[in-house]
C-alpha cells in the first residue's frame, strides 16, 4: 500500500511534529554516576529483543543448518572456536575478538517467561528482580542497588531529553541523565512517532500514516511522492544524524569515564525483527560495533580498566518464521567488551536445538541468568561481596559458578 506524499509536504509535517534531524535510537537518556574506583562499567539495553542465534551462530549444532540454512561460516560468518561464528555484520568487532577484549554469554536470560512483552520483559531486565515482579512497579534499578553499596559513589552532571529515566538507575543512590539531543523539543506526537520508527518496517509505516492523520487537516494537496521513496529519504537522514549522534555519544561517555563517571547505562533500540529481519539486524549491529569501537577509540588508554556488558529483554523464536524473521522468545545473548575482560570466548552451556532441547518447542532454551553475568562482572571490577549481590543487588539470584570474565 502507497501512502502518497510530497517531498515538500514530509518536512512541513515532520516540523508540525517536532521531529528534528538529530532524532535517533538514542534518545533514550543516557545515565552516568561516579565512585571511587578506577573501574568502568558500561552497561547497554539492547531494546527490541535481539537475536543472538543470528549475531552468535551456533553453527557446529547439527540442528542449526536446519533452522538458520542462511547462516554459518559457509555464508560469511567468522569462525570463532570451532563450534560458534560471529556475524558478518559484527565483522568490525573481530579484532577485539583476536585481541581478547569482547566475549559472549549464549543461552542466557533474565527469569522473565511466556508473557513475550517488551515492556515487562525490559522492567524485569532493568530491575534485575525474579519473574514474580515481572510487570509491577519498581522502586529501584539494579546498578542503582549496586551504588548504594560502592563507597563514595555520587552523582555526575547531566543532562536529559524527555522526563523519563532509565529504570536501570532509577533509586536512592544520586544519578542525573543526558542525552546528545538535549536540545531538542519533542511534542508528544513526534515522541510516539518516534519510539515506533525504530521497529521494523510495518511499524515505521503505521507510525507515518498517523503522522500523516495528525497533520492531514493542516496541508492541502501537494505533488506526490511514493511512500517507498519517503521511506528511503527518512532512513538516509536517520543513519546520517544517528552517526552523528552516536559519536556525540561516545566522545561524551569517554570524556566522563576518563574522568569522574564510573558506571554508565544507555540503550540502542532496533532489535524487534518480526519481519525480514536481515536489513534491520544490519543496521541494529553496525550501530552497536561502531559504538563499542567508538569508544575504545575515544577512551584510549582507559579502556583498559572499561568492561561494557549489552544485554536485552529476551531472545527471539529459534525458526525463522513465514515472513522472513523472528518472533519473540526466551533464551537469547549477552555480549562483553572491554580491555578488563580476562580473554575472548563464548561462555554458557549449550542446550541444543534438536526439537526436544527447545523451549516450549520455539525458543532456545536458557542455561544461564544474565544476571549473574553482570553479577560476576562487578564482583571482578569492584570486589563486591556475593551475598550482596544475591540479596540486594539482585535479590534472590544464585550466583552459580564464576566465569571468570574479568
Amino acid at each position: 500500500m502507497s501512502y502518497p506524499l510530497s517531498r515538500r509536504k514530509f518536512l512541513l509535517r515532520a516540523t508540525a511534529l517536532g521531529c528534528s534531524a538529530a532524532a535517533s535510537p538514542l534518545l533514550t537518556p543516557v545515565t552516568l554516576a561516579n565512585a571511587a574506583t578506577d573501574h568502568r562499567l558500561v552497561v547497554i539495553i539492547l531494546r527490541g529483543g535481539m537475536d543472538g542465534l543470528s549475531i552468535v551462530q551456533p553453527y557446529g549444532d547439527p540442528d542449526f543448518a536446519a533452522l538458520r540454512p542462511e547462516l554459518g561460516p559457509q555464508n560469511g560468518a567468522f569462525d570463532l572456536d570451532g563450534f560458534y561464528a560471529l556475524s558478518a555484520d559484527l565483522a568490525d568487532l573481530m579484532p577485539l575478538w583476536r585481541a581478547g577484549e569482547l566475549s559472549f554469554a549464549h543461552a542466557v536470560s533474565t527469569p522473565y517467561r511466556d508473557q513475550r512483552s517488551h515492556f515487562d520483559g525490559q522492567d524485569l531486565l532493568e530491575a534485575g528482580f525474579g519473574n514474580d515482579r515481572a510487570g509491577r512497579y519498581h522502586a529501584d534499578g539494579w546498578l542503582n542497588r549496586l551504588l548504594q553499596h560502592m563507597p563514595g559513589a555520587e552523582a555526575e552532571t547531566a543532562l536529559a531529553v524527555g522526563t523519563e529515566e532509565m529504570m536501570i538507575l532509577r533509586g536512592p543512590a544520586p544519578s542525573l541523565s543526558w542525552s546528545p539531543a538535549s536540545r531538542l523539543s519533542l511534542s508528544p506526537a513526534a515522541e510516539a512517532l518516534l519510539s515506533h520508527l525504530y521497529h521494523d518496517d510495518d511499524i515505521f509505516r503505521e507510525a507515518f500514516e498517523e503522522a500523516q492523520l495528525l497533520t492531514s487537516e493542516i496541508f492541502g494537496d501537494l505533488p506526490e511522492m511514493e511512500a517507498d521513496e519517503m521511506q528511503e529519504m527518512m532512513e538516509d537522514a536517520m543513519v546520517n544524524a544517528a552517526r552523528g549522534q552516536r559519536r556525540g555519544l561516545t566522545q561524551f561517555l569517554a570524556g566522563r569515564l576518563k574522568a569522574d563517571t564510573r558506571i554508565a547505562s544507555f540503550s540502542l533500540g532496533g532489535w524487534d525483527t518480526h519481519r525480514a529481519q536481515a536489513g534491520p539486524l544490519r543496521r541494529a549491529s553496525g550501530r552497536l560495533a561502531q559504538t563499542l569501537l567508538e569508544l575504545k577509540a575515544e577512551l584510549g588508554p582507559v579502556w583498559a580498566q572499561t568492561t561494557v556488558l549489552a544485554m536485552t529483554e529476551f531472545g527471539r523464536t529459534a525458526r525463522i518464521n513465514g515472513s522472513g524473521g523472528t518472533d519473540h522468545g526466551t533464551g537469547g545473548l549477552m555480549l562483553m567488551a572491554g580491555g578488563a575482560l580476562s580473554g575472548a570466548r563464548v561462555h554458557g552451556v549449550w542446550p541444543g536445538l534438536g526439537e526436544g532441547d527447545l523451549y516450549a518447542h520455539r525458543d532456545l532454551m536458557p542455561t544461564g541468568d544474565v544476571r549473574a553475568y553482570a553479577g560476576w562482572a562487578m564482583a571482578g571490577l569492584y570486589g563486591i561481596d556475593r551475598a550482596i549481590l544475591e540479596q540486594a543487588v539482585f535479590p534472590g539470584l544464585d550466583l552459580g559458578t564464576d566465569p571468570r570474565i574479568i
